[in-house]
């Protein structure tokens, strides 16, 4: 029973490294098939078909980040500091090209040809996410932390928005360092919103 658990988390880890690489259309079961060294066919018995395997890359995703998201909120009191965190997880990653992109991201820009099931995973960790910075972002103003021109929830998209076109951008440019030039001035906005408009 062991091995077949340690097969399938192997199929999944590659199938994820190949999400992030090229998104949901990029790969075949025959891609992991050479790279696990595993017959096609037993990869369909673990996983019936391309969708259920995405769905539950997607699924673990989805619980890897609430986990890392929780330990941020148990272990870093501070709000600038926890995003600060979330974002320097990002930096790490795409600097040591661990895990250069967000898989749901990438999968975000499939959303119209994904499989409803993938789909429904994909939406949820941007809910997930998005909810998680709109608290942070309320608990600094709360606290005097953070001063938001509009509502924590608009503040969350933004953030979240920029986080990941930095992702892209980085990409884009072949430039790890892109990524903190793109989000670094998010924490200024945070910390030292403009001042000025319509008197």
């Amino acid at each position: 029973m062991s091995n077949i658990s340690t097969k399938a988390d192997e199929i999944v880890q590659s199938a994820r490294g190949l999400i992030i690489a090229g998104g949901y259309n990029s790969f075949s079961f025959a891609d992991i098939s050479a790279e696990v060294g595993i017959r096609k066919a037993s990869i369909h018995h673990h996983f019936p078909t391309k969708a259920d395997l995405v769905r539950i890359v997607v699924a673990r995703y989805r619980e890897e980040a609430r986990q890392g998201l929780a330990r941020a909120d148990a272990n870093i009191a501070d709000p600038i500091a926890r995003l600060r965190a979330y974002t320097g997880f990002w930096e790490a990653c795409i600097t040591d090209n661990t895990a250069p992109f967000c898989i749901c991201a990438m999968l975000a820009a499939e959303l119209p040809v994904l499989p409803a099931d993938v789909a429904v995973e994909v939406r949820g960790h941007f809910r997930d996410l998005a909810g998680w910075l709109a608290a942070v972002m309320k608990q600094g103003e709360a606290e005097g932390r953070f001063v938001l021109p509009r509502p924590a929830a608009e503040e969350a998209l933004s953030f979240m928005a920029t986080v990941h076109g930095a992702m892209l951008s980085a990409r884009a440019y072949g430039d790890p360092t892109v990524f903190a030039t793109v989000v670094e001035p998010l924490f200024d906005r945070l910390e030292h919103p403009a001042s000025g408009g319509i008197t």
